[in-house]
């Protein structure tokens, strides 16, 4: 029997800083993915399209790493982030593995606005067989809110600074 977890997280961040610029800001899809994801770890496969792997993540005594193909999608004040494929790396033979991930950022009145959500489906490893199925659907719901968590500080952080520079540009 699969493993199923999901975590969702909204952001609602309030813009002192020209407002007035954050859509044409989110239309330079590049710059934004790059401000949103550590640029080290994420590679340009084509425009709109990158593989992304995610730092490695500790469950009980296994180490995996997802790497994730993601899409962009950009309308007038607005980006979308989607998987639209995942490898998990570390825990040897799977027979499942899904995961969906759909993000998305648009300029708001007072600022920026968003939500993502990620949904992991996934066959119990044979190493964790003796833990109950409970248990580790918990532990990856933690998991899952702690990476959404993660990446709404460098919303917070880095995309904020990353406009400011872009606003100070001619």
């Amino acid at each position: 029997m699969p493993l199923a977890f999901s975590a969702s997280q909204q952001l609602q961040l309030a813009l002192n800083e020209q407002p007035e610029r954050l859509a044409t800001y989110l239309a330079q899809e590049d710059r934004v993915v790059k401000a949103l994801l550590d640029p080290d770890q994420l590679q340009l496969l084509a425009p709109g399209h990158y593989r992304y792997a995610v730092t490695h993540l500790q469950v009980f005594q296994l180490q995996i790493q997802p790497v994730v193909q993601l899409r962009t999608r950009a309308q007038p004040g607005r980006i979308e982030l989607e998987a639209v494929e995942c490898d998990l790396e570390g825990l040897g033979l799977v027979d499942d593995f899904q995961l969906k991930l759909f993000s998305w950022l648009e300029a708001g009145a007072e600022g920026l606005v968003g939500e993502a959500r990620l949904d992991v489906q996934v066959s119990q490893p044979a190493l964790l067989r003796l833990i109950p199925a409970r248990v580790l659907e918990a532990t990856g719901r933690s998991l899952l809110a702690g990476i959404l968590l993660g990446i709404k500080g460098r919303v917070g952080q880095q995309l904020l600074a990353d406009y400011r520079q872009w606003c100070q540009q001619p």
